[in-house]
C-alpha cells in the first residue's frame, strides 16, 4: 500500500534549498506527483517544515498536486494547522472532526405575574426552585356562594392549573374557611330569632306593630345611608314591605278572621323577614347564648361552597384551614406580636398599633393600597358590624388601628385568652393560619379585588410585625370585580347571582371559557353578550374536534396513516408552531389566557381553511397532522380546566357530570357506519365516477 511503513519518508531538504519561492513550489509539485499522499499517507516531520512553508495553497492549475497534499495536511492538522504537529493523530494519519459552533441562542421567554405590590408585571421567581407556596382568601360562610365567588375562585384556579401543569412548578396551595366573624355571629343570631318568632307567629295585630316598631330604626338608617346603591336597596324593601301591610291591616280593620287574616299575614312575614330579624336581633340578640347557633350556620354554608366549586371544576386546596380550629394559634401569633411592640391591649381588646409600626425602621404600613390609609369608611368595614361602636372606637390609641383580637359582648362566641374571653379580629386570622403553614415568607397571596384595603394591607403589618420582616409576601395577586349586565354586584344590596343559578343556565364549561377570554386581573361583565360569545366559541372548537374525529375514524391501514406532505401541510404546520409560540408568550404575559385562546381560535381557523381546500379539491386531508393539532387543543383546555372529564381528544360527547360517556357507547356503531362508507367510496373510485 503507498504510504506504508516500508517506504521511505520524503526527503525534501535539497527542495527546500531553492530560495525562490515559485521555484521550491514547482519542485515541491513536481516531486509530490511521483508519490500517493491520500490513502494511508503517513505524514513526516518532513512533511510538516514543507507544509509550514507554505501559508496557503497554490492557485495555479499547474500546481495541482502541491495544492491536494496541502490540503490533505490541512484537514489531518484540523485546527492546528498554523501551530505545531498534532502528535499521535496527525502522525497516524486520521482525520480530525471540523470545529463545531453551536447555533444561535435566543433568550427564553420568563412568565411575568402582574403584582399588586409593585403595580406591574414581575417576572416570577419562587423562592425555593420550583416549589411555590400559595395562600388564597377563602369565603366567609354565612350565605350562598355567588358569582363574585366563581370570578375569584375559577380565576386562582386557572393560574394554579397554569403553572403547575404549563410551567411545571410544584405549586402548595392553601385556602382558608372564615367561619367566625361579625357576619356569620349576625346571620346566625337574626335566623334564630326569626325562625323562633315565626314558629309562634304573633296575632295579626302584634305583627302590624311588631313591623311598624322594626321600621323605626329602619327609617333611621335609610336616612343614613350615603351610597346611592345601598340607598335605593333600601327603599325597595320599605316598598315592598308597605305592600304587603296593607291588606293585612284591610283585613284587622275590618275584623276579619281564620284564613282572610292568615294569608296576608303570611305575606307580610316573608317581605318583612329583613326587617324584622334586624330588630329582633337589636333588641334581642344578647339573649342568643349557645354556641351551637354560630357553628350551624357556616357549616351549612362551607358544604354548599365545596359543591359549587367541585360543579364549576375548580380544584380542591392541597390543605383547607378554619378560623374555629386555628383559635390556640391565632392567640400565640397576637401575644407575639403584643410582645414585639406592635400591639396594645385595651378593655379585653388587642389592637394593632399602626402609627409604631409605621414608623419602625424596615416596616412600610399599607403598601398595597397607600392612597387608602387613614380612609375610616373602608376601616370600619374592615372591622365588621359588630365592632363599630362608639365605645370600641374609643379603645383604639389611632383611629387607624385594628381590631386583634375582640373581647365578645353578650351574644357573640368566646374563646379563653391571656386577655379574658374574646374572639379573633378578621385580618389576623388569616395571617396566624398562613404563617403557621408556609412560614416567614411565601410566594403567591391570592384574594380579590375589594380585599386589598384593609384586609390585605393589614394582614402584610401583622404579619411582618410577628416575624420581623418585610417580605411576608413576595407577589400579590388580585382578582378583578365582577359586573352583572354592567352594574355592581354586591351581597349587602341583594344584586348577585348564586352559582347554582348560573349553572342552571350555562355548563361549567361555558362559565370558565367566559372567563378565560377575559384578563384574570380586570372586570368582568357577566352578560348575555358575555356568554355567548362563549358559547360560540365552544361551538367553534367542538365543530373541529368533531370533523377531526370523523377524519380519524375512516379506516385505513398502518403504513397509510403516514401520508406524503405538500406543501399545503408544510404551511399548516409551520404556523401550528407559529401559534404554540404566541400561546406559549401570551401564557408568560401575565398568564394571558384571552390571547391564548384567540391564538387557538386563529389556528383552528386556519385548519378549517386547509380541510375545505383538500375537500374542494377531493382530496383527503393529512389526518396525522390534524390529530396533531386536535391533541394539542384538547392539552391545553385541560390545562386551562375545561375539560373536565378524561378525553384524549376534543369535548366528552356525553357533557361533565354525566355517568354514561355516549362516544364510547355509540363509536362501534359509528365505526362500522364509517367503514361502509370507505368501502362505497372505494368501489366508486374504482368505477371512476368520484376521485375522492
Amino acid at each position: 500500500m503507498a504510504g506504508s511503513s516500508a517506504e521511505q519518508a520524503p526527503d525534501y531538504r535539497s527542495i527546500l534549498s531553492i530560495s525562490d519561492e515559485a521555484a521550491r513550489v514547482r519542485a515541491l509539485n513536481e516531486h509530490l506527483s511521483t508519490r500517493s499522499y491520500v490513502r494511508g499517507y503517513c505524514l513526516s516531520q518532513a512533511d510538516l517544515d514543507a507544509f509550514r512553508q507554505l501559508s496557503a495553497p497554490p492557485t495555479d492549475a499547474q500546481l495541482f498536486h502541491v495544492a491536494r497534499w496541502f490540503r490533505h495536511i490541512q484537514a489531518i492538522l484540523g485546527p492546528h494547522a498554523t501551530g505545531q504537529p498534532c502528535g499521535l493523530q496527525a502522525s497516524k494519519g486520521r482525520r480530525a472532526q471540523p470545529q463545531w459552533s453551536p447555533p444561535a441562542r435566543s433568550e427564553p421567554c420568563q412568565l411575568r405575574l402582574y403584582n399588586s405590590l409593585t403595580r406591574r408585571k414581575d417576572v416570577f421567581v419562587p423562592q425555593d426552585g420550583k416549589r411555590v407556596t400559595w395562600y388564597c382568601c377563602g369565603p366567609t360562610v354565612y350565605d350562598a356562594s355567588h358569582m363574585g365567588h366563581a370570578r375569584s375562585y375559577i380565576s386562582f384556579d386557572i393560574l394554579r392549573r397554569v403553572l403547575r401543569d404549563y410551567f411545571k412548578f410544584d405549586v402548595f396551595y392553601c385556602m382558608n374557611i372564615t367561619d367566625v366573624d361579625d357576619k356569620i355571629i349576625k346571620r346566625a343570631r337574626q335566623n334564630h330569632l326569626f325562625e323562633r318568632y315565626r314558629q309562634k307567629p304573633p296575632q295579626a295585630a302584634q305583627l302590624l306593630e311588631d313591623v311598624r316598631a322594626a321600621l323605626k330604626p329602619f327609617s333611621v338608617k335609610l336616612n343614613e345611608t350615603t351610597d346611592p346603591d345601598k340607598k335605593q336597596m333600601l327603599e325597595r324593601l320599605e316598598r315592598a314591605v308597605a305592600l304587603a301591610a296593607a291588606p293585612l291591616e284591610e283585613a284587622v280593620g275590618r275584623s276579619l278572621a281564620g284564613e282572610e287574616l292568615d294569608g296576608p299575614a303570611q305575606v307580610l312575614l316573608e317581605e318583612a323577614k329583613d326587617l324584622l330579624s334586624d330588630w329582633l336581633d337589636s333588641t334581642h340578640g344578647s339573649e342568643v347564648t349557645d354556641n351551637s347557633i354560630f357553628s350551624k350556620l357556616p357549616k351549612f354554608w362551607e358544604e354548599e361552597f365545596h359543591r359549587d366549586m367541585e360543579a364549576l371544576n375548580v380544584l380542591p386546596p392541597d390543605v383547607l384551614t378554619r378560623v374555629s380550629e386555628y383559635v390556640p394559634e391565632i392567640v400565640d401569633f397576637v401575644q407575639k406580636i403584643v410582645d414585639n411592640g406592635y400591639g396594645y391591649v385595651s378593655n379585653g381588646s388587642v389592637y394593632f398599633d399602626t402609627v409604631k409600626f409605621a414608623s419602625s425602621e424596615g416596616h412600610c404600613y399599607g403598601k398595597l393600597v397607600p392612597e387608602a390609609v387613614g380612609d375610616q369608611k373602608a376601616l370600619q368595614e374592615g372591622e365588621g358590624d359588630l365592632s363599630v361602636s362608639a365605645e370600641r372606637l374609643s379603645e383604639k390609641r389611632s383611629p387607624s388601628d385594628f381590631a386583634l383580637w375582640k373581647a365578645s359582648k353578650p351574644g357573640e362566641p368566646s374563646w379563653p385568652c391571656p386577655w379574658g374571653k374574646g374572639r379573633p379580629g378578621w385580618h389576623i386570622e388569616c395571617s396566624a393560619m398562613a404563617g403557621t403553614l408556609l412560614g416567614a415568607s411565601m410566594d403567591i397571596h391570592g384574594g380579590g379585588f375589594d380585599l386589598r384595603f384593609p384586609h390585605h394591607d393589614n394582614e402584610l403589618a401583622q404579619s411582618e410585625a410577628y416575624f420581623e420582616n418585610d417580605c411576608w409576601v413576595r407577589y400579590f395577586l388580585h382578582t378583578g370585580h365582577l359586573t352583572i349586565a354592567g352594574c355592581k354586584m354586591s351581597k349587602s344590596l341583594k344584586n348577585f347571582i348564586t352559582i347554582k343559578d348560573a349553572l342552571k343556565k350555562h355548563s361549567a364549561r361555558q362559565l370558565r371559557l367566559a372567563f378565560l377570554m377575559h384578563a384574570w386581573k380586570d372586570t368582568l361583565d357577566y352578560s348575555a353578550n358575555t356568554m355567548e360569545s362563549a358559547l360560540q366559541y365552544e361551538r367553534f372548537l367542538n365543530e373541529f374536534f368533531l370533523n377531526v374525529k370523523d377524519l380519524l375514524r375512516a379506516p385505513v391501514d398502518v403504513a397509510g396513516q403516514f401520508e406524503k406532505w405538500e406543501d399545503a401541510e408544510t404551511e399548516l404546520n409551520e404556523s401550528f408552531y407559529d401559534r404554540k409560540c404566541a400561546v406559549h408568550q401570551a401564557l408568560c404575559d401575565n398568564v394571558d389566557t384571552r390571547t391564548a385562546l384567540e391564538e387557538m381560535r386563529a389556528l383552528v381557523s386556519q385548519c378549517n381553511l386547509y380541510m375545505a381546500a383538500h375537500k374542494a379539491a377531493r382530496r383527503r386531508p393529512n389526518r396525522g397532522l390534524l390529530e396533531s393539532v386536535a391533541r394539542y387543543l384538547t392539552h391545553m383546555l385541560k390545562i386551562f380546566g375545561a375539560i373536565e372529564e378524561e378525553s384524549s381528544l376534543g369535548f366528552p360527547v356525553g357533557g361533565p357530570g354525566t355517568s354514561l360517556n355516549l362516544e364510547s357507547t355509540v363509536m362501534p356503531y359509528l365505526q362500522v357506519l364509517s367503514e361502509f362508507r370507505e368501502g362505497v367510496r372505494r368501489i366508486a373510485r374504482e368505477h371512476k365516477e368520484v376521485t375522492w
